[in-house]
This record gives structure tokens, sequence and C-alpha cells, in this order.
């Protein structure tokens, strides 16, 4: 595990939401840890180091708790949709050597063929991985693909030691040439099509005028 990973959390035994807002305005996080079939604890993480975790998916903390260390496996963020503030983290008990599931993200590297795009249909894959050995992301190179191209999960590299748990069959990557968008008539086309009806309506009133003026 990296050092940069050591949390200091502190136990509490205050709950609710106007405890919840004394921890934030403090500028610490509420969590609460649970399994492995232990009762749940609740603690208080320091809000800006766990911020700076949390960044990358699936973070594993090494939590100092009362002088003791535990692995945590971040499984749920809460987030003020509008502040976009931690207002509560669940974590995971984890142990080293244990293997856990977990959503990857899919990142796409290169680029296809000319006049082609790449779409990305599934954003994370479900690997099994060692609890302290999580990817941060499965890497897909889609330089010099060509039109028809998909790439299925069971087909794509994975890093070491993980298992694909996604059905094999799991469209990752479809490769295609982008569909043209009919806009209709070119600003111009249309100026001069409204011009030449203009024109043939005055050519239409002056031949009527004519007509009227020799009866």
């Amino acid at each position: 595990m990296d050092e940069d990973n050591k949390v200091i959390a502190d136990e509490r035994d205050t709950f609710g939401k106007g405890a919840a807002r004394k921890i934030r305005a403090a500028g610490k996080i509420p969590a609460v840890l649970y399994g492995h079939g232990t009762d749940p604890q609740h603690l208080t993480l320091p809000g800006h180091q766990v911020s700076l975790l949390i960044r990358k998916a699936n973070a594993v903390l090494d939590l100092q708790v009362a002088g003791k260390s535990q692995l945590a496996l971040v499984k749920d963020v809460q987030k003020d949709p509008v502040r976009q503030i931690i207002e509560h983290l669940d974590l995971i008990v984890v142990k080293r050597g244990e293997k856990v599931q977990v959503e990857v993200p899919v990142h796409l590297e290169g680029e296809p063929f000319a006049g082609t795009i790449a779409d990305l249909d599934a954003h994370t894959l479900l690997l099994e991985v060692e609890a302290t050995s999580i990817p941060e992301r499965v890497v897909l190179s889609v330089e010099g693909l060509e039109e028809g191209t998909q790439i299925l999960a069971g087909a794509v590299e994975l890093p070491a030691g993980a298992t694909l748990l996604d059905d094999e069959d799991l469209l990752v990557v479809n490769v295609h040439v982008p569909q043209k968008v009919d806009l209709g008539e070119e600003p111009e086309e249309a100026a001069e099509g409204e011009e030449a009806a203009e024109g043939a309506e005055a050519a239409a009133e002056g031949e009527e005028a004519a007509a009227e003026s020799t009866e």
C-alpha cells in the first residue's frame, strides 16, 4: 500500500444531520465502516486528504483507528448535488490478499482509421482483483482500427491478476463512420431560391397588369 493512503480516522458517537453538519463545518468527512461480520464503525476523516484520495476510482484507504491499521475500500461517495461537497462515505473492510469485485473505468488511447470514430459503449468493466492491487483503469488502444471493428469484453487485455466478471460478449468499443446530418438547403442556395421566386412573382404581376391595360 502507498504511504499516502494512510488516513488518521477518529471514532465518533454523535449521529444525525446536525452532527454531520458540524463535522463538515470543521473540514472533516463523516463515514461508516462495515463488513466481514463486524459492527458498523462510525468515523470522522480528514476532509482535504480524503477528497484528494477518492478522486481515484475504487480508492483503498489505510485507516489508522485508535492505533490500529485497517484497510477500507471506498464503496459509496455521497455528495451535495449543487455544491459537490462530500457529505458522507461508505467504507468496506478489506484484508490484504483478499479478492474484491469492482467496476474499473475503461480508457481509450489512439485514433481509429481516418473518417471513423470509436464509441465507448461500456465505460466500466466489472473485475475481480486483489483489494490492494485495484487497477486505476483498463486501457484499450483503438489506433488505426477500421470501420466495423468491435471490441468485446472477452477480448480486452486485463491488468495482471484481474478476472473479468462481465459477460464476455459485452460490447466495449464500436468503430464506425459517423452519419451525416441533413441540414437542408445551404443559406445561400435558399436565398437564391427566394430571389428567383420573387422575380417570377413580379414578372407574373407585370404580365397581368399588361393584359388588363389592353382590355
